[in-house]
């Protein structure tokens, strides 16, 4: 097999943290990701892929990392001591403790200071060489930390109307799921997981229910704990920022909410109540006989929350409308009221 410089294969220097490695390997996963890729490249990319996740794999394990910087393309066989050719012999360890004990612990043998031997092959690969002297001396093989996962970062639009009446909002989202075949390992007993290509998990639609703050407002970041990118540990978070937009009904108007209010020209000629729902109960809002289309009245402090803690106002648009279904006599009615009447102005209308 081909020696890989793993830190080639991840475009890393060799000085690279532990987190740049992780960062870059999961931008490379990613990338390389066999479902990113038509068919007709997939055994070439599956390869590269396979060597990303190799390279991560023993890049990001410290001991194996140590032993790769050591030894190289024979860092698997770190743990082998082979005497050398030629009718050699194995050196006993106290044998080992006179020659090398001035350098690694000082003296003979295993009482010797820092213990000789075992210190030299604990040195030299880490603690899983240094057989039971490390243990003797309570020393224990040393393990990744476990990562937490990233956070990461979405946007959703609101409706100005969901934001005002407040209440929960459903909506679905890509996220990263622990891969079933593996257990999120990303490795099984042949090699790298197929089924999620060695990344460990797979991407998966999840549905999201969120209740709408009260204080909601255009910007607003709001923090769904253990929704964002999976780890060794913890999953990270997601970052949701909400975004208002208008509807049919309701739009910003500065720190304000303007909304359409429908009545019918008699209940404008004459006046009438009208119940508004807002975002804690409904509001009997009394429209005034004469009142014409276009009027404004303002409900102070119902609209939505203001960057200083303070409500904004709801400002009520009187519109003018008509039932769904007219009688041929209320339609005959209508007519005969348009007969010599000056045209209605406003709008985009051109008269």
């Amino acid at each position: 097999m081909k020696f890989q410089d793993y830190y080639e294969t991840l475009g890393v220097p060799r000085s690279a943290s532990a987190d740049d490695i992780k960062r870059t390997y999961r931008k490379l996963a990613k990338e390389w990701h066999p479902d990113r890729h038509p068919p007709h490249r997939r055994a070439e990319v599956e390869a590269k892929f396979k060597q990303i996740a190799e390279a991560h794999e023993v890049l990001s394990d410290p001991e194996k990392r140590k032993r790769f910087d050591q030894l190289g393309e024979h860092w698997r066989h770190g743990q082998d001591f082979q005497p050398p050719p030629g009718g050699g012999r194995t050196m006993s360890q106290e044998e080992f403790a006179r020659m090398f004990g001035g350098a690694f612990g000082g003296g003979g043998g295993r009482g010797g200071a820092g213990g000789g031997f075992s210190d030299f092959f604990g040195q030299m690969f880490g603690d899983m060489f240094a057989g039971d002297g490390a243990r003797a001396r309570g020393g224990r093989p040393s393990r990744p930390q476990a990562q937490r996962g990233d956070d990461v970062e979405a946007d959703l639009e609101l409706s100005v109307g969901e934001a005002l009446r407040g209440g929960k909002r459903a909506f679905e989202l890509q996220v990263h799921q622990p891969c079933e075949q593996c257990d999120g390992d990303g490795r099984l007993d042949f090699g790298a997981c197929p089924a999620c290509g060695g990344i460990g998990h797979a991407r998966a639609k999840k549905s999201v229910e969120i209740t709408v703050p009260q204080d909601v407002r255009d910007g607003q970041v709001l923090r769904l704990r253990g929704l964002g990118q999976p780890g060794d540990g913890a999953a990270g978070d997601l970052l949701l920022q909400l975004h208002l937009v208008p509807d049919d009904v309701h739009r910003m108007r500065g720190e304000d909410v303007e909304a359409d209010v429908v009545v019918a020209p008699w209940e404008a000629l004459d006046g009438t109540k009208v119940e508004v729902k807002l975002q804690k109960g409904t509001a009997s809002v009394r429209i005034p006989a004469g009142t014409r289309a276009g009027a404004r009245l303002r409900l102070r402090g119902h609209g939505l929350a203001r960057p200083s803690g303070e409500r904004g106002d709801l400002l009520l648009v009187v519109r003018l409308g008509l039932p769904e279904s007219l009688t041929a006599e209320q339609q005959a009615t209508l007519r005969k009221l348009g007969e010599g009447s000056a045209p209605v102005r406003g709008g985009v209308r051109e008269v």
